[in-house]
């Protein structure tokens, strides 16, 4: 964030330059324009109707004509010196009456401005000390239509002035502007940045829950087998052996090997059927929590079962309950000691409800992380995942009062 707030601030104040100074250009083109204009007014409105053929032959009386109407309208703090010229490059008129008479070369552009086809205006330095000035071109004629050359001296602090003017005044608005731009990403970009790292988070903890999901997992798969399979196959390979040393009789053997065999396959199916459900995925929710239902009472214990409308219920709403029963039912046999479990799922037009309740022992909620710490981590990595549907577990329980899971999952 520090980066890009510091990367827009330097964007914005180098846009904030580039257009302040391509503004401050172009109204020192205006400014320049405008001299132009004035000159030309001056020239046109003031001076011209003040000629006469007697100041191309020097009449002193022709030259008064025209210096006292230059010095009483044209010349003033910006516009300080006017000149007149002939064809020949002849000064005919000047306010410095000591010019008068001076001869210069008249170049390409001052010539088509004494001829009018256009106006020549350009920045040049003045001989007398006035530092930069600008000098505007444009013809003028006597009444017998000789064409003279007006000449207009402008000072350049003027314009430069007049662009500073226009910089000051648009500086301001376009770096506010920029500015405010950046101060309305800065936001955006935290809240973006904030949402980003929450997902982050969120991401760490679900590979996290998932990793000791998967841990805890094979742990019980372990366990379940050490404690059932591998234990009955282990007796029934003791009977055998014991039967084979002592020469007793083989058909009650192999008729209670044959016994203890089938209730292993049976303990096999049950722990593949917890680890996948083919009918979640082939006839859905409902079959697969009335199979669920089967491993309790297989385990003697009463269980109900009590199911709404799950057609509507989605492929993931349905793993996800059906793993939330599991759990549930798994915590059951592991912890309660119950003698009655009820399973029931509810529906209404904004969620799915399933609650999972048991007769047992019960538990003191506020040991739920002491249990936790036991490797009791599948209902905190459920919470997890609901959690991150827009769902809510709630877990009910108190000692010698039974305990239960209701698992709450919005509809798409």
């Amino acid at each position: 964030m520090a980066g890009f707030t510091a990367a827009g601030v330097l964007v914005t104040l180098g846009l904030a330059v580039a257009i302040a100074l391509m503004a401050r250009e172009r109204a020192t083109v205006v400014a320049i324009d405008q001299v132009t204009q004035i000159a030309t007014a001056t020239a046109h409105g003031v001076v011209e109707p003040q000629l006469s053929d007697g100041l191309l032959s020097g009449d002193p009386d022709a030259i008064r004509a025209v210096d006292d109407a230059v010095r009483r309208a044209v010349l003033g703090h910006s516009l300080f010196r006017v000149n007149v010229w002939d064809a020949d490059g002849r000064i005919v008129y000047s306010d410095r009456p000591g010019e008068i008479g001076e001869r210069h070369d008249l170049d390409e552009g001052e010539r088509r401005a004494l001829a009018g086809t256009e106006q020549q205006a350009g920045v040049a330095e003045d001989g007398s000390g006035s530092g930069r000035v600008l000098e505007v071109y444009t013809g003028v004629r006597t009444p017998d239509g000789t064409p003279l050359l007006y000449e207009a001296y402008f000072r350049y602090d003027a314009v430069v002035e007049a662009g500073w003017d226009a910089w000051r005044s648009f500086a301001p608005l376009s770096v506010g502007a920029l500015l405010l731009l950046e101060l309305v990403q800065v936001p955006l970009a935290v809240v973006l940045a904030r949402k980003l790292q929450r997902r982050e988070r969120q991401r760490e903890r679900l590979l996290r829950h998932a990793v000791e999901a998967s841990t805890a997992e094979r742990r019980r798969i372990a366990q379940d087998l050490h404690d059932g399979v591998v234990q009955e196959l282990t007796g029934i390979t003791y009977g055998l052996d014991a039967s084979r040393l002592r020469g007793g009789s083989e058909s009650t053997v192999v008729t209670e090997s044959a016994t203890r065999l089938r209730e292993s396959i049976g303990s096999l199916r049950t722990l593949l059927v917890d680890i996948y459900p083919p009918n979640l995925t082939q006839e859905g929710l409902g079959p697969a929590l009335h199979d669920l239902a089967g491993g309790l009472r297989r385990r003697g214990l009463d269980v109900t079962v009590a199911l709404g409308t799950v057609d509507a219920v989605g492929p993931a709403e349905a793993a996800l309950l059906y793993r939330a029963a599991q759990e549930a039912v798994r915590n059951v046999v592991s912890h309660a000691g119950a003698r009655t479990v009820t399973v029931t799922l509810a529906a209404d037009p904004s969620r799915w409800e399933l609650a999972v309740s048991d007769d047992g022992r019960g538990f003191d909620p506020t040991g739920t992380a002491a249990r936790q710490a036991d490797g009791h981590l599948g209902l905190r990595a459920i919470a997890d995942l609901v959690d991150d549907a827009g769902g809510t577990v709630d877990v009910r329980s108190a000692p010698g009062a039974g305990t239960t899971v209701t698992v709450r999952v919005p509809r798409p």
